[in-house]
């Protein structure tokens, strides 16, 4: 690579200084070095956390109000990043030491491509790797390609891809309505209509498996997710970039996603059903899985 670009690293936290640490050190410890490494952390009482990052040469660190989720400071972060490329790190994930370098290179050799991601291994609360992974698909062309229409109502994007900045800046902001339950999901949905996406076969994210009491919450918002995704499916129709043509189609795999979600919570799914289509049981494979879903359930 013969000219470095500036890489935007976007670290989110709250309240998880031990972890933070660990994540920013995964940071600084890629072989990669031209980084622009921003922490915006969530409205954590106290100033551990700023202390933590004036250890560091090159950390900016900006402290905001408590939003109660990811979206608010990934945006603050994206509004002041100055990278040619932006990447986003929550406090308790780690890298491996090549991760940047491997994405950076894949994207500067291919431009007709805007965002590069990859599959993940599973650690657990004391870093030890458990022989678990997340992200890996049966097939390669599932992840790689244009592939907007295979992503909706799918998780298709693992945690942290390196995108261009100019595809972010096509893209907007993170939903701020929504809270940590798919938001991510919703947000790189959004990406696939602007780019291009290459998925490289390799587990460059070490993805923290813990305990949180908000699990719970986080299911039933999870349950929201096809409906934040057809709010910018419409707003994408009206404004032409998805055709009137390919428009339903897209509905009907929110639908089918949905219907997958009924042994989560049945009646709000069939509530979330409704509001997606109304006329969704007049659809013969619709009613096909809905059938078999309940048998299964």
């Amino acid at each position: 690579m013969s000219i470095s670009p500036l890489v935007s690293v976007i670290i989110t936290t709250y309240n998880r200084a031990y972890y933070l640490k660990k994540a920013i050190d995964s940071v600084f410890n890629q072989t990669y070095k031209n980084l622009d490494v921003i922490v915006v952390d969530d409205g954590t009482i106290g100033d551990e956390n700023q202390k933590l990052c004036s250890k560091y040469d090159s950390i900016t660190y900006l402290k905001i109000k408590n939003s109660g989720g990811p979206c608010k400071p990934r945006n603050e972060g994206i509004k002041i990043s100055k990278g040619e490329y932006i990447i986003f790190l929550d406090d308790d994930d780690l890298w491996e030491p090549n991760k940047i370098e491997i994405l950076l290179d894949v994207l500067e050799k291919n431009p007709s491509f805007g965002l590069a991601h990859h599959y993940c291994k599973l650690i657990d609360e004391n870093d030890n790797e458990l022989d678990r992974y997340v992200g890996k698909p049966g097939k390669i062309e599932d992840k790689h390609g244009d592939i907007s229409m295979k992503m909706i109502g799918n998780y298709t994007v693992s945690d942290y891809p390196l995108t261009r900045a100019g595809i972010i800046k096509k893209v907007g902001f993170f939903n701020e309505k929504m809270i940590a339950a798919g938001e991510d999901v919703e947000y790189w949905n959004r990406a696939s209509f602007f780019t291009k996406f290459y998925y490289v076969d390799l587990p460059l994210t070490k993805y923290r498996i813990h305990f949180s009491n908000n699990s719970k919450i986080n299911e039933k918002e999870y349950l929201k997710l096809n409906l934040f995704n057809k709010e910018f499916i419409t707003e994408y129709k009206n404004k032409g970039i998805i055709s009137k043509k390919d428009y339903p189609r897209y509905i009907q795999k929110l639908v089918h996603n949905q219907i997958k979600m009924f042994k989560l919570n049945y009646f709000k799914s069939l509530s979330i059903l409704n509001k997606l289509d109304s006329f969704w049981f007049f659809n013969w494979k619709n009613l096909k899985l809905f059938i078999f879903i309940l048998i299964k359930r």
